[in-house]
């Protein structure tokens, strides 16, 4: 088989199965597990597969910058901030991470509802100016540009200060294998920082989330409350994680 013939059977097989185990294509193909692995690691540098050990998963689009993120799956990422957004009550304490789904929800909280909302967004912080009955902390540190957020030691340290009823996540990756995962390794830090410091800690992932993987964890599901997603909820990834004993809480 050539090389581009592997090539195409790679991503088919990404697209079908959701993940590449190297060594069952090297068994099924007649080749080595380093032509794989070569291939692979082609595959990665063009952003299309996350490489992960023994293989590969499908990349998360959401790892792109931030104002392009802004034009993926808007609909989706409203779907998700309106069920998210009807599980704060009247005086409870939010922690909002940033990102454009968590933006999302900045947006579909009501208007005149009194709550306390901490982010490390500042253009969250901003989205929730006039709400005038809304108390907004905002955690400072170094800014990742790339999410808009505040991050690095001083934020985290912030954050370990904080607590609050609820804490919605947003993440770039969903899987069941993978878990949860995020592009920035400080990033994700500054994740479980924030999720530590909730009662509960529901995840906000649109539907284009959901199967794909990025470089680093951010939690194992055992520390999560539930899943926040407009993805059908006979999609396998779905279904796999309900079986898990993950509350997916759909959009419909």
């Amino acid at each position: 088989m050539l090389a581009a013939e592997r090539r195409d059977h790679l991503l088919d097989l990404l697209s079908r199965e959701g993940k590449i185990v190297a060594k069952d294509v090297a068994a099924e193909l007649g080749i080595s597990e380093d032509s794989v692995r070569r291939d692979l690691r082609e595959l990665a540098s063009e952003g299309l597969c996350q490489r992960v050990y023994g293989g590969a998963l499908p990349v998360s689009p959401a790892v792109v910058d931030y104002r392009a993120r802004q034009t993926v799956a808007p609909d989706g990422k409203r779907k998700v901030a309106a069920v998210a957004a009807g599980l704060v009550r009247p005086g409870g304490a939010l922690i909002l991470d940033g990102g454009t789904t968590a933006l999302a929800v900045a947006h579909a909280l009501p208007r005149d509802l009194e709550c306390t909302v901490i982010t490390h967004s500042p253009t969250i912080a901003a989205a929730l100016i006039e709400h005038l009955r809304a108390e907004v902390f905002l955690i400072g540190g170094r800014i990742f540009k790339h999410s808009a957020v505040a991050c690095g030691a001083a934020a985290v340290e912030a954050a370990q200060n904080v607590s609050a009823d609820l804490c919605f996540l947003g993440v770039t990756g969903v899987h069941p294998e993978a878990g949860l995962t995020t592009g920035d390794a400080e990033e994700a830090a500054m994740k479980r920082a924030l999720a530590a410091r909730a009662a509960d800690t529901y995840v906000l992932a649109s539907s284009e989330k959901i199967g794909t993987a990025s470089r680093f964890r951010v939690l194992p599901w055992e520390e999560i409350s539930g899943l926040i997603t407009d993805a059908d909820p006979q999609d396998p990834v779905v279904t796999q994680l309900g079986a898990r004993g993950v509350e997916i809480l759909p959009t419909d």
